[in-house]
């Protein structure tokens, strides 16, 4: 793992010079891989490190929690994405009253040019910073020029005719659209947790059903997919409901996992479990009878297999 640094005093003294990206990165999609790769290239160039700035909360917690959006990719999961990315290190803000209020002259000169030395700079055209999003672009460039580093300013990026962004990507998966968001994202969408508690630390999964762990961030609509479970190091093909199961009288909210492929493998309440949903097959249906549900797992069943099968997975 690369480093992360959570405050500014994290930062070792010689750390610097660098060429950094500033962004929350929800879900490291492809217009951010676009820019963290050109951070990249040119910290490569100069022979100096490449840093991803982001901050913890998302800053729309805190400044408009009753508006704030689940997220695609908590800060451990988005640590792990930026890592892939080929920067050097990350730091992450904690996003709090005394950042909030930072003008953005204090913000460039604390963060950028203190801290991490900066020389270059790279970032979309819609990027706001400082106090109340007091400045863009135009007055990056001017304190570029003041303080002596660059700024390359990056278009959107479009795929299959649509401009990626976190916002739409998060808007595909809560209805269910898991083929543009993964188009978008450039993986699918992929929820990381541990199994609901009650089967206890150090049990075996001998029946092939998974529930998740309440999950607080974004989910995709309630419906039917086709998904693959990661079980701590062992993945299986599934099919996975996510809803509250209608067809039975207070059931409650559930993620379950149905294993395809299942053969019994160690869980606890900490095992890891990663669940990719890959394609959405139907909405939840209230059935009349639990045999009318039967019956139409075992279409579920044939219909995921199919898709495995056809996409060689």
């Amino acid at each position: 793992m690369i480093p992360v640094f959570r405050s500014l005093v994290e930062i070792p003294s010689d750390f610097g010079p660098t060429v950094a990206a500033i962004g929350n990165f929800d879900g490291v999609h492809l217009g951010h891989r676009k820019i963290l790769g050109a951070v990249v290239a040119e910290a490569r160039r100069s022979n100096v490190r490449a840093v991803a700035v982001t901050f913890d909360p998302h800053p729309e917690r805190f400044l408009r929690p009753a508006q704030a959006p689940p997220l695609l990719t908590p800060i451990d999961e988005r640590l792990r994405l930026l890592a892939g990315t080929g920067i050097d290190a990350v730091l992450v803000l904690r996003f709090d009253e005394a950042l909030a209020r930072l003008s953005a002259r204090e913000f460039v000169e604390a963060i950028l040019v203190r801290a991490l030395q900066i020389r270059g700079l790279h970032e979309g055209g819609n990027f706001r910073f400082g106090h109340r999003a007091q400045a863009g672009i135009k007055e990056l460039a001017a304190f570029g020029e003041e303080f002596g580093f660059g700024l390359t300013v990056h278009e959107p990026v479009h795929t299959h005719g649509l401009e990626v962004s976190s916002s739409a990507i998060r808007s595909l998966v809560a209805t269910g659209d898991l083929r543009r968001s993964r188009w978008m994202q450039g993986c699918p969408f992929t929820v990381r947790a541990t199994q609901a508690q009650g089967r206890g630390v150090g049990s075996r999964l001998l029946v092939p059903t998974v529930n998740l762990a309440p999950y607080v961030e974004l989910l995709p609509a309630s419906g039917v997919y086709v998904t693959r479970i990661t079980i701590g190091s062992r993945r299986f093909q599934g099919v996975t409901n996510v809803g509250h199961r209608p067809t039975f009288e207070g059931a409650g909210f559930s993620v379950e996992t149905h294993i395809l492929d299942f053969e019994p493998v160690e869980l606890s309440d900490e095992t890891p479990i990663e669940l990719e949903f890959l394609l959405r097959l139907r909405p939840e249906v209230k059935w009349p009878n639990p045999e009318a549900l039967r019956a139409q797992i075992g279409k579920d069943v044939a219909r995921a297999k199919r898709y495995f099968r056809l996409a060689g997975m």
